[in-house]
């Protein structure tokens, strides 16, 4: 007689595309059920809209839309790099309690674990966005909604990427929290100066310049300012797409491969 049984290790096969919903689903039910996390997060966005954007009209001399037009698009770059950049501590929290250990051992698929989470950053993302440009709209600030589309398109591959190098930064320095912090403060502050999400870096010194041209965020920004102003052709757009891609990429790399090695 031929023995049906399925082998343990055919009897559950994991189908990652599967896997990846359920945990995307899982992550983001915390942000269903506590709307009010993802409002407060706005407040240091709304900080820098409300206080610094007057302060780039007055030293600029160009009128308040101009100026909402060039500053924007940064405070959107800057939800993202400040939001997904954390999110880490997340799954560090989970592996201090032990939740982490309970899904390693679910029949799920090691990658799922890693992408889902890193897609749960793009509804945030695409919820912050759309407040802020309705709060900057009144003020001046023209909305292209083609470009607006295609921008938050742009964020929300951006945010993946940054959100996996975060989860994988978490993975590394698993219950150590002040080598997280201590990392991601490091490395987020260098990253945001030198794209010019803030002040323009035309005038700034040569080193300045030369090393935000490798700066995938300068270019990120660079976009963000282009499509939201309707210059679909303007040669920074690929730019922009190529820098977010690419981080998506490596992150995505780094933190399945991380994921896939935890215990």
């Amino acid at each position: 007689m031929t023995d049906t049984t399925p082998r343990p290790d055919t009897a559950v096969r994991a189908n990652a595309a599967r896997d990846t919903w359920n945990v995307l689903t899982r992550e983001l039910k915390p942000v269903a059920r506590d709307p009010f996390t993802l409002i407060f997060s706005l407040v240091q966005p709304l900080i820098f809209l409300g206080l610094f954007a007057p302060l780039l009209v007055g030293t600029s001399g160009l009128p308040i839309g101009e100026t909402l037009q060039w500053f924007v698009p940064g405070v959107l770059v800057m939800i993202v790099l400040f939001g997904t950049g954390a999110t880490g501590s997340n799954l560090q929290y989970e592996m201090m309690t032990g939740s982490h250990e309970r899904t390693l051992v679910a029949p799920l698929a090691r990658s799922s674990l890693l992408v889902g989470r890193a897609l749960k950053e793009i509804a945030p993302i695409v919820v912050q966005a759309v407040v802020i440009v309705l709060i900057a709209w009144p003020f001046g600030f023209a909305i292209d909604l083609p470009g607006l589309i295609v921008g938050l398109a742009l964020l929300a591959v951006f945010g993946v990427g940054l959100g996996s190098l975060s989860y994988t930064l978490a993975l590394g320095t698993k219950d150590r929290e002040w080598l997280f912090w201590g990392v991601q403060q490091t490395l987020i502050f260098p990253l945001m100066i030198l794209s010019g999400m803030l002040l323009p870096l035309e005038d700034g010194p040569a080193w300045m310049r030369a090393v935000a041209t490798v700066n995938p965020v300068n270019w990120v920004v660079q976009a963000e300012r282009a499509l939201m102003s309707g210059r679909y052709g303007d040669p920074v757009v690929l730019w922009g797409w190529l820098a977010a891609g690419a981080v998506a990429a490596v992150g995505l790399w780094a933190g399945i491969r991380a994921m896939r090695r935890s215990n």
